[in-house]
């Protein structure tokens, strides 16, 4: 089995790519990087598709970010992760791929949704304002793998993971989401004699967070079967305040200092925590532990700081 996975070297995709380079010896892994092959570039996508001819595509790229890059980036938000999965998925009908596997998120869903979020929540309501411009891109993305599904009976699936966090996260404090935000704020607030650390909102939000490899292992199990729906949700099955995960990654650190919410900044959606009884009925279900993976994920930090600093600060 060939198989393309798309932003193979973003905290996904190269999760994904992990995940069957150690369990399935006989599969061809193909992976070209933004430099290589711009996934904007509808032409190049073409070409590309057409030449390599992969039995699976896993659709891994997207620009992503937190509320503050949803915030000061809305066209490239809404318009460059439209051209991304568009491109591939034309390119994918054009060539008779039959497998593909979309990946979104749960900000698809509307921001006072009954909770736990059902795939069935979807389109009922107003998103969350402050990362609405890349939930429509994702909201498209499943519409569309719906509509092949419908016209040409392809096994097209999209999959809607929870937060996620684990190695090669994000650390980039303008750009990265909470948890990999926490253990940058964290770690050079206890290098800097445990100073105080300042943190966004009031704390009260419930979150769901996700070990990148247990998403990796639920893209393995749709490859490996066809699945009845076209919509699937994947998450850990329970949530906690943003203030409790602070404390956890605070303990893991090892930082000693004062914790100061800044309640002027807005806190995003009350509560996000996802229903994932539809995934798991079909045989998945995650491994990883919350505290298990923000040490496997705190040490990945440590191990390469030298490199995020140089990538991000520079």
């Amino acid at each position: 089995m060939k198989i393309y996975i798309a932003g193979h070297r973003g905290m996904v995709g190269s999760a994904i790519w992990r995940h069957f380079e150690n369990s399935d010896q006989e599969t061809e892994l193909i992976g070209k990087s933004s430099k290589e092959l711009d996934l904007r570039n509808q032409a190049a996508v073409a070409d590309f598709i057409a030449s390599e001819k992969p039995d699976v595509i896993i659709d891994a790229a997207a620009r992503v970010g937190g509320i503050l890059a949803n915030n000061d980036y809305p066209y490239q938000f809404l318009m460059e992760n439209m051209q991304i999965q568009n491109n591939l998925i034309s390119a994918s009908i054009a060539n008779n791929i039959q497998k593909f596997v979309f990946l979104g998120s749960s900000c698809i869903y509307p921001k006072l949704a009954p909770q736990p979020l059902k795939e069935e929540h979807l389109l009922t309501g107003s998103l969350e304002p402050t990362n609405e411009w890349y939930a429509i891109a994702k909201i498209s993305g499943v519409k569309v793998t719906e509509s092949i599904r419908k016209q040409f009976g392809y096994d097209y699936v999209s999959l809607m993971p929870t937060n996620l966090y684990g190695p090669f996260d994000n650390f980039d404090l303008q750009t990265s989401h909470v948890l990999p935000a926490m253990i940058r704020k964290f770690h050079e607030a206890k290098e800097n004699g445990h100073a105080p650390v300042g943190l966004w909102g009031s704390g009260s939000p419930m979150r769901e967070f996700l070990h990148v490899d247990d998403l990796a292992k639920a893209v393995g199990f749709a490859v490996r079967n066809r699945l009845e729906h076209n919509l699937y949700n994947v998450g850990s099955g329970s949530d906690l305040s943003i203030k409790e995960l602070a404390e956890n990654i605070q303990k893991v650190v090892g930082h000693q200092g004062e914790i100061q919410w800044d309640t002027t900044k807005p806190d995003g959606t009350p509560r996000k925590w996802m229903d994932s009884s539809l995934l798991r009925a079909m045989g998945w279900a995650p491994e990883i532990g919350l505290e298990e993976g923000i040490r496997d994920t705190y040490q990945w930090f440590q191990q390469n700081i030298n490199q995020i600093k140089e990538v991000k600060l520079t």
